[in-house]
């Protein structure tokens, strides 16, 4: 990867954790933050997005999937902090 994709990379987890952030009703979690959720949340999507039979390709499909697997990791730890 060069350092262009890897920009990109970072872009896509931090627009994809902010939006997830927003969607979920907790607000941005900062640059970092965003990234990181947006990351694992690319990871999750890809998982959940793959078992569905579910392709979504290009620059929008990849800040949607990353934007619902970071949804959903939001809603499992929110599940997991309130028991």
């Amino acid at each position: 990867m060069d350092i262009t994709g890897l920009i990109i990379f970072l872009a896509i987890g931090a627009v994809s954790g902010w939006l997830a952030g927003t969607l979920m009703k907790g607000g941005g979690f900062g640059l970092l933050g965003n990234i990181v959720v947006g990351i694992i949340g690319a990871v999750v999507g890809g998982f959940v997005f793959g078992f569905l039979g579910i392709k979504a390709g290009g620059l929008i499909g990849s800040i949607i999937t990353a934007t619902v697997g970071a949804a959903l990791l939001l809603f499992i730890v929110r599940l997991i902090k309130k028991a």
